[in-house]
């Protein structure tokens, strides 16, 4: 992959074949069977679209992409991952055998397969797969693979969505956001379902997610566990195994892959984040089918995943995110009724079948819904601080013993903002142990 090279000139003219609010993909015009991926440096948060940036996040976040595409594809990472397992989970026999076998033992001799080619210099513009760029930037190369958007059936007031195309397709991203918990904040959303659940309810709820121990808010899992939602409906629809099952578009042994799959790449990353003093509790996957093989794809960064590190604050423990969370965390406290408008606009969308952003346009346009705010200049300061730290250590420039310092500092500082605004106690209810 080293002697593959692009010019970048022409994706700043280019339109994108995709234009998202945190990434915009490019046909690869020196390569046709791959796509150039373009991280920008600004945010989404309650799939409103673009609503701020922090400088420097654009590079940083491609930067961590490599770095755990570089390590899924690395066949000593598997090796090692695959000599430490059955002293993983506490010795949860039926866990560990689900997860060994045919797929950990390919990994572990050739590395995992992915779409990521690697990441481009900005100057050169060469694909390096397995090492860092002389000129960070915010491009990477990846194989392409088709999406295909279920139909939508029209059923009186009800919304049907037909996805009986997968079942004889190829190199196609699975319609499924494959999501792994290590453990629950309060405000997951399996959490939330968990607790709304009479004694029997949760009993069973517990059984489907493999779980043993009762859900109890920042306390991690004794194994970790996947469930599922749609990746192409207007909106993010929970799905039974069965309905994951019919949706994946392969047999049964098919989702289990993806499951086993899953849940292998997120101790990967739950270890490179360990490295650091932080502790990862959930993350999102995509994976395309290609042939008899299932290929990890799609971007994973600080937006597609959940990442704190501890601090005590006035003698109590705080859990502060160095991703994303902390961005949904200052709409949620400091624009409250900015944020229940989103989550009306998105029970309004449930019902209409067409996307929740129309609802909310129109509600900010008639006045009925306050418009979108902006972001405290010294809020993403803070937030682009931790990105400088992270990738500081991706690069080699500091230890991972100095990072964890570093974001413990920078943690503290995001307390205080909260309690010099006179919020702390919003904060501690959303980030605080026995809350």
């Amino acid at each position: 992959m080293s002697s593959m090279r692009v010019d970048l000139s022409g994706y700043a003219r280019e339109k994108p074949v995709y234009n998202g609010s945190v990434q915009q993909l490019y046909q690869c015009q020196e390569y046709p069977e791959y796509m150039v991926c373009r991280t920008t440096s600004g945010g989404s948060v309650f799939d409103v679209g673009t609503i701020f940036s922090i400088p420097g996040s654009d590079t940083s976040r491609t930067a961590l992409r490599h770095s755990i595409y570089t390590l899924l594809g690395s066949k000593e990472e598997w090796a090692g991952i695959k000599k430490d397992l059955p002293g993983m989970f506490g010795g949860n026999e039926e866990f560990i055998n689900f997860l060994q076998g045919r797929l950990l033992d390919r990994y572990a001799e050739r590395g995992a397969d992915t779409h990521h080619a690697g990441m481009i210099d900005g100057e050169t513009g060469e694909v390096l797969e397995d090492s860092f760029p002389a000129s960070p930037s915010p491009f990477v190369m990846v194989k392409k693979y088709n999406v295909m958007k279920p139909k939508r059936v029209r059923h009186f007031a009800n919304n049907l969505w037909d996805y009986s195309e997968y079942s004889n397709a190829d190199r196609y991203v699975v319609p499924l956001e494959n999501i792994v918990r290590f453990g629950v904040v309060p405000g997951s959303s399996v959490y939330r379902k968990y607790a709304g659940l009479n004694e029997k309810g949760r009993k069973n709820y517990l059984d489907e997610l493999g779980l043993r121990e009762e859900m109890v808010p920042w306390s991690p899992f004794s194994v970790p566990t996947v469930d599922f939602t749609t990746k192409y409906e207007p909106e993010d629809r929970n799905l039974s195994l069965q309905e994951a099952l019919y949706i994946c578009g392969g047999g049964g042994e098919t989702l289990l892959d993806i499951k086993r799959m899953s849940i292998l790449g997120s101790v990967l990353v739950h270890r490179y984040f360990g490295r650091l003093g932080l502790f990862l509790w959930d993350l999102k996957w995509e994976i395309a089918r290609d042939g008899d093989r299932l290929v990890f794809v799609d971007t994973i960064d600080t937006d597609s995943i959940r990442v704190t590190t501890e601090v005590m604050h006035r003698d109590r423990t705080f859990y502060v995110s160095i991703n994303k969370q902390s961005m949904r965390d200052y709409y949620k406290i400091m624009h409250p009724k900015w944020f229940e408008a989103t989550s009306e606009a998105k029970k309004e969308a449930a019902v209409s079948g067409v996307s929740f952003l129309v609802h909310l346009k129109e509600g900010q346009d008639k006045g009925y819904y306050p418009i979108t705010p902006e972001v405290d200049g010294k809020f993403i300061s803070l937030q682009e601080d931790k990105f400088n730290a992270l990738v500081s250590y991706i690069y080699g420039q500091s230890s991972a013993g100095a990072a964890m310092e570093r974001f413990k500092s920078i943690a503290l500082k995001e307390i205080r903002y909260y309690e010099e605004n006179g919020a702390l106690e919003e904060y501690f209810r959303l980030n605080g142990a026995g809350a």
